[in-house]
């Protein structure tokens, strides 16, 4: 089962410890650069803020993200999009997001390069172009960096690469953006939720307050016995134990065969009874059984009907 889930869920996310494991060198030129850091860059961190989507083609055009504010009733004002090391800062869809009230989050994934050679230094150059791009362009950017490392489908995840290593890499990279001088930048630590003999306990890959702004948690409603308690709580409470971050739902989506209409309250009453900044819907269409499954609204009058109901009300007591 571990197997199948580890394999599903690499399709899912298109990608596309403890401190005093970290090398102390490392650790302590890392901690001279974020002395008088963190906070959120600007960005607003109060409950039920951020409606957030992902869209396949996304850098293409921006029309498939037109075509979901036009669906929902409201404008996102938070557009995920996926990269990895070597592929520079997407400026026009950062400008178009901007443009239309929107901040732009971006996840960087490692790919086939080993989290030991980006802790090592070897990926500064392009680390360094991609943090001038991101520095000039001058508005808030959300940026996570290999997510979901409390799993094993990832290969810089649980049991492929070890917590110490994967904390080297992230403190490297957010001393490196600050070194740069990308201040406009709110650094995202991603998890997934917590799945017992499938997930490794979150707290070894915690790089430090210092290191983080806000946390995220990616989550989906496979069955149609997910609620957002069975799906989010157990995870949203080791994170709140950890730490007094922001939490944002990072990545989320129900299924239809987990009855998507029917369970879009569900959704929206956890997200306010849990307090979260709020959520990114993964707006994507996938067919291959039950992690496979097709989580747009585009097409389903009745998920539309029930998003909308929820967005009715949405962050009007955030």
């Amino acid at each position: 089962m571990a197997i199948v889930i580890a394999a599903v869920l690499v399709a899912v996310h298109r990608s596309p410890v403890t401190p005093q494991q970290v090398d102390s060198g490392a650790a302590s030129r890392a901690g001279s650069a974020t002395s008088g850091q963190g906070g959120s860059a600007g960005l607003i961190t109060t409950p039920e803020h951020y409606l957030g989507v992902a869209e396949a083609n996304e850098i293409a055009s921006y029309q498939p993200i037109s075509e979901f504010a036009a669906t929902v009733g409201r404008q996102p004002n938070l557009v995920l999009y996926y990269t990895a090391i070597g592929t520079p800062f997407y400026v026009r869809l950062a400008s178009e997001a901007l443009a239309h009230g929107a901040t732009t989050f971006v996840q960087i994934n490692p790919g086939s390069i080993s989290l030991s050679a980006v802790a090592a230094g070897r990926e500064d150059k392009y680390l360094r172009s991609f943090a001038d791009s991101v520095r000039s362009f001058g508005h808030p950017v959300v940026i996570g960096f290999a997510p979901e490392m409390n799993a094993s489908w990832y290969t810089w995840g649980w049991h492929h690469t070890s917590p110490a290593t994967w904390i080297a890499a992230w403190r490297h990279v957010v001393t490196l953006f600050r070194r740069q001088g990308a201040s406009n930048v709110t650094w995202l630590w991603t998890v997934t939720t917590d799945v017992p003999g499938i997930t490794g306990p979150i707290q070894r890959w915690w790089p430090g307050s210092a290191y983080v702004d806000w946390v995220g948690v990616d989550g989906y409603y496979y069955y149609a016995s997910s609620t957002f308690a069975s799906v989010f709580s157990a995870t949203l409470n080791q994170v709140r134990a950890l730490t007094d971050k922001p939490l944002l739902l990072s990545e989320t989506g129900i299924g239809q065969m987990a009855g998507q209409a029917a369970k879009m309250a569900d959704l929206f009453a956890g997200i306010r009874a849990s307090r979260v900044l709020g959520f990114v819907w993964f707006d994507e269409s996938q067919h291959g059984g039950v992690y496979h499954q097709d989580w747009r609204l585009e097409g389903h009058p009745g998920a539309i009907a029930a998003f909308r109901r929820g967005l009715a009300t949405y962050g009007a007591t955030g």
